[in-house]
């Protein structure tokens, strides 16, 4: 049988949750995760590019460059998002998430208009989930809902 987690009466008081990392960690986390999801991301890219052929310096390069430019959108958009209105949100985020998809898809050789729509579905998608979710857990000023 499952049981509540102790919590102090502070805690209890503010209505959060216990939050099991420091402050440190999250402020870590929020330069760790990015980086390390650019390099999965770059990999993938260079991966597909080179369609299971030699590793070249060219492909590395070309892996690394994905992921730096993946690592500093990305950063980017968890620090400026939270900040636009939850419509604005959402479309910033589904488009992030379209072109990503689309972008590795362009990578394995397929073309232009199968790249197009598969970025559309994905960025359809995302917008759909992302903007429900906004939309539920903000009031209308954008602040969160408790």
């Amino acid at each position: 049988m499952a049981h509540a987690a102790p919590r102090t009466p502070k805690a209890i008081e503010r209505g959060s949750t216990t939050d099991l990392f420091s402050e440190r960690a999250h402020r870590a986390a929020l330069v760790a995760v990015p980086v390390l999801l650019g390099l999965v991301y770059g990999f993938w890219a260079a991966a597909n590019r080179r369609h299971g052929g030699p590793v070249t310096g060219w492909n590395l390069l070309f892996g690394f460059v994905t992921a730096l430019v993946f690592a500093v959108v990305l950063m980017a958009l968890l620090a400026l998002a939270p900040k636009l209105r939850r419509e604005v949100h959402a479309v910033v985020w589904a488009a992030f998430c379209g072109i990503a998809v689309g972008f590795l898809f362009s990578q394995s050789g397929g073309s232009v208009l199968r790249s197009t729509a598969l970025a559309l579905g994905v960025t359809a998608g995302v917008f759909a989930v992302m903007f429900y979710r906004f939309y539920t857990h903000e009031d209308a000023s954008g602040h969160a809902v408790t």
